[in-house]
């Protein structure tokens, strides 16, 4: 018991409980000062308690509201505060929220950081929906390499339209019709392929995007090493009449076609079986935006499917480049031998740009490299022959080809 008849309390380790009054001290006009007893603070058994009574605090005149307890402005929404080094406690600075960071009430002293799925505004005092972003139709990238490869997949029709037509034509049986005309519908294809690369993508895009790819070049390759095969074996090899000569003419580029595409084919299945291409969301490529993207899998199957097609293009290549000097007026293996050195550029240029490239702009790089040595096919192996088909007739005859074997093997 105190003096002025107060009771003193222990708590349970002896230690006094706080018991405070808050005093308010008053100065008047005639320098006396007094004081009265505003508020208390009570400490009792782990609870505190604190009254205060505003109006009974008298301020000096030249305050015409209650005096501020810092130093500082508040930090409005999107902002937080930051106390500066040796300075009061009381005193701080606002910093604005970093990028994807929000905060939504006065004074905070963290901002918070915004789902992956969203993104801070431009105040940074609410997150927003981040916008998606992926090689679309209606992109004028996407519009434009559509209308490109849709324009070559006419020329090749157009193309093969007139092959049919001049199916019994001397140009057109002299380096196996049957090869020209599979070569032209994998073409086809090829100039299709990027349909599926375009758009929004899906699981079922992802999946089917490079296997197709991938196949449906690896058969188109196959048929220009058959026919480079073919025209070698057709001016040189093997002396009319032999039973090998025979049985090579019949079975070699089946055998060819067979082997090039199936060795794709194990590729593919073992890449979809080990690590399939699947669906991604990627928020780390640019900031506050979701590039929806196809995640290949399997970076080394990716690159063996690429690699095994430029396997057969060197292949083709060395071939047709052996025998480019045969009888130049039909010779193909000219053709095929600048197609394959247009189609191997393109594709050792793909790799570095293909890497240095990420979101929708990736994509794109491979679709102009799909357009561009699908076209180099096309304009090197076919367009020269269309032009003696339709401009040239007079060198399209059974005569002129035989004349050009006889001096080739005789």
């Amino acid at each position: 018991m105190t003096f002025g008849g107060d009771s003193i309390h222990l708590d349970d380790k002896g230690n006094f409980l706080a018991r405070f009054d808050l005093v308010n001290y008053q100065v008047f006009a005639n320098k006396t000062v007094g004081k009265q007893t505003v508020g208390h603070f009570h400490e009792d058994k782990g609870h505190h308690q604190f009254l205060i009574n505003e109006s009974s605090i008298i301020w000096k005149s030249q305050f015409f509201q209650t005096p501020r307890s810092i130093c500082s402005e508040s930090c409005l929404p999107g902002y937080r505060k930051v106390p500066p080094e040796g300075r009061q406690k009381c005193c701080y600075y606002c910093a604005p929220c970093a990028e994807g960071e929000v905060s939504n009430q006065t004074d905070m002293e963290t901002c918070l950081a915004c789902p992956k799925d969203l993104w801070s505004n431009g105040r940074r005092d609410f997150c927003v929906p981040r916008p998606i972003e992926f090689l679309s139709y209606g992109d004028m990238l996407g519009s434009a390499l559509i209308i490109i490869n849709l324009t070559f997949c006419l020329v090749t029709i157009i193309v093969l339209w007139i092959f049919i037509k001049n199916k019994d034509s001397p140009i057109v049986k002299a380096n196996n019709q049957n090869l020209s005309f599979l070569l032209l519908l994998s073409l086809i294809f090829s100039f299709l392929c990027p349909l599926l690369f375009i758009g929004r993508p899906s699981q079922i895009s992802c999946l089917l995007r490079q296997v197709a790819f991938g196949i449906i070049f690896s058969l188109a390759v196959s048929s220009v090493l058959a026919k480079t095969v073919t025209v070698v074996l057709a001016f040189k090899a093997i002396k009319p009449g032999r039973t090998l000569r025979q049985w090579m003419k019949r079975y070699l580029s089946t055998s060819l076609l067979v082997i090039g595409s199936s060795g794709e084919v194990l590729i593919c299945v073992f890449w979809l079986f080990y690590s399939p291409p699947v669906l991604d969301f990627n928020t780390e490529i640019e900031i506050g935006k979701i590039i929806i993207q196809c995640n290949e899998g399997s970076t080394i199957a990716f690159y063996l499917a690429i690699g095994y097609i430029g396997f057969l293009a060197i292949l083709s290549f060395i071939v047709a480049f052996l025998a480019r000097k045969l009888p130049d007026t039909f010779n193909e293996a000219q053709y095929i031998t600048f197609s394959m050195l247009v189609f191997c550029s393109v594709w050792i240029s793909f790799i570095p740009a293909y890497l240095s490239t990420k979101g929708k702009y990736m994509v794109a790089v491979e679709v102009f490299a799909i357009l561009s040595s699908s076209a180099g096919l096309l304009g090197c192996i076919f367009i020269p022959k269309c032009y003696i088909i339709l401009m040239r007739p007079e060198l399209n005859t059974k005569s002129n080809i035989s004349a050009i074997r006889r001096h080739c093997t005789g």
